[in-house]
């Protein structure tokens, strides 16, 4: 069943309570933190991400954080930061970044809904699938650059080069 079946008229739904559900038909693990925001565990195949959803009304914006944890070696860092933004430039909407402090990299992505819009579940499902893809897509080109020792042009190539055949 499609989730606009589902929920025919979504404009009475806080998103939060949209993401709860979209969570709950995937059986992914979440708990809802606060009424405006709530934090999942979404299994991959490189890994499992810690994706986190907060609805801020002050500026209407469904706020999305992929994340998943890293420890690069520290004479690696500029490389890093090199690669992300060559990954950065390949990414149409959100972006990465490095939090240090937390040991974390991150995928951004806000959904601006001003003007009182409401966001659907299909779009919302969207934007969580579109966050994992673009961490898998891209979690290799981390891997090589901060513990394959490639360099960040060869590494961003592997990510978005496309495979043909089976293997």
């Amino acid at each position: 069943m499609a989730f606009v079946e589902q929920y025919i008229d979504t404009d009475d739904l806080h998103p939060i309570d949209l993401v709860e559900y979209i969570a709950t038909h995937h059986d992914w693990e979440f708990d809802r933190i606060h009424d405006d925001q709530i934090a999942m565990a979404v299994e991959a195949q490189w890994r499992t991400y810690a994706i986190t959803l907060a609805w801020s009304a002050m500026d209407e914006t469904l706020r999305l954080i992929c994340t998943f944890d890293m420890e690069p070696p520290k004479h690696r860092m500029p490389a890093l930061y090199e690669a992300l933004n060559l990954i950065n430039d390949q990414c149409w909407a959100g972006s990465f970044s490095w939090w240090q402090e937390q040991k974390l990299m991150v995928y951004r992505y806000g959904l601006i809904l001003s003007g009182d819009q409401a966001a659907g579940p299909e779009q919302i499902d969207t934007m969580i699938n579109a966050a994992v893809a673009s961490c898998e897509q891209y979690y290799p080109a981390i891997q090589l650059v901060t513990w394959g020792e490639r360099a960040p042009k060869d590494a961003v190539q592997v990510a978005i080069a496309e495979a043909y055949g089976r293997a």
